[in-house]
């Protein structure tokens, strides 16, 4: 299945993708879907109104996750362009439900900086409650996965060594467009392609089966410290081919639209524009 949240009057509501249409799901959006225990059988039998999926205002696919967790330096290219070494454990930092934006969304460059950058992701989505997971455990626990891209304010990321004041820009990370359940990628350990455009222009490529910690190690690992909620979300790291490790340095000064898209799960695709 493939499930979003849908921006209409007054609101919100969870729906399902049935080919050109948006079937409603009976939910105001997709964190109250996956509140429910048996939110997989809800979703795939409802017969609810329906939307043009082409004319879509898609918010953030839950949003209001109780956390959003991300992981850096998990794709081994990544990690040998940014000058670092290959980590023993997942390098973990967080973000907020205001730094969120829906996947069509335009991002406002901050006047505050001139070293705006692009990461694609692959987005882990929990459907049922788990905490100290086993493996079989935390593969259960995946409802799904999505897409972000997880737009980075450089040169504030890197005034310390802790990296969230780059990370959580209000209204800065698109994350959508559907939640796609694991049987329609291969399984809660996908091998899909991950793509990032700059116009034109090929910026990432990379395979999300090259992963240093695989989604399944990552609820397995982040559970032990902390429960994970239906709707959390789990950013798993970006590939090579970010601005900030090129030579010379390439950002983003406002004009482009940028692309990330994750084969089998769709795009994210955001005009970045002058803040106002």
């Amino acid at each position: 299945m493939k499930l979003a949240t849908l921006r209409v009057d007054g609101g919100t509501r969870a729906v399902r993708l049935d080919g050109d249409v948006l079937v409603d799901l009976g939910y105001p959006d997709l964190g109250a879907l996956f509140a429910r225990e048996d939110w997989a059988t809800i979703a795939a039998a409802a017969t609810g109104t329906t939307w043009p999926a082409a004319d879509a205002n898609l918010a953030p696919v839950v949003p209001n996750p109780s956390k959003v967790i991300c992981v850096g330096h998990n794709y081994t290219n990544h990690i040998a362009e940014m000058g670092r070494e290959l980590p023993s454990y997942p390098t973990l930092f967080t973000k907020f439900a205001d730094t969120l934006t829906g996947p069509d969304d335009p991002i406002a460059k901050p006047a505050e900086t001139d070293a705006l950058d692009w990461e694609v992701e692959l987005v882990v989505v929990i459907g049922k409650p788990v905490r100290r997971a086993s493996a079989d455990q935390a593969a259960a626990a995946i409802a799904g996965f999505t897409v972000m891209n997880d737009i980075s304010v450089r040169d504030w990321q890197f005034r310390t060594i802790e990296w969230s004041q780059g990370k959580i820009w209000d209204s800065s990370t698109p994350v959508g467009p559907y939640v796609v359940t694991p049987d329609e990628v291969g399984g809660v350990r996908p091998a899909l392609e991950v793509t990032t455009l700059v116009g034109d222009r090929v910026m990432q490529r990379d395979d999300t089966g090259t992963l240093l910690f695989d989604p399944v190690h990552l609820v397995q690992y982040i559970s032990t410290i902390i429960r994970l909620n239906p709707g959390d979300l789990i950013a798993t790291g970006t590939p090579a081919g970010v601005g900030h490790a090129r030579d010379p340095k390439v950002y983003l000064t406002g004009g482009e639209t940028v692309v990330t898209r994750i084969a089998g799960l769709g795009q994210c695709t955001n005009r970045i524009v002058a803040e106002s």
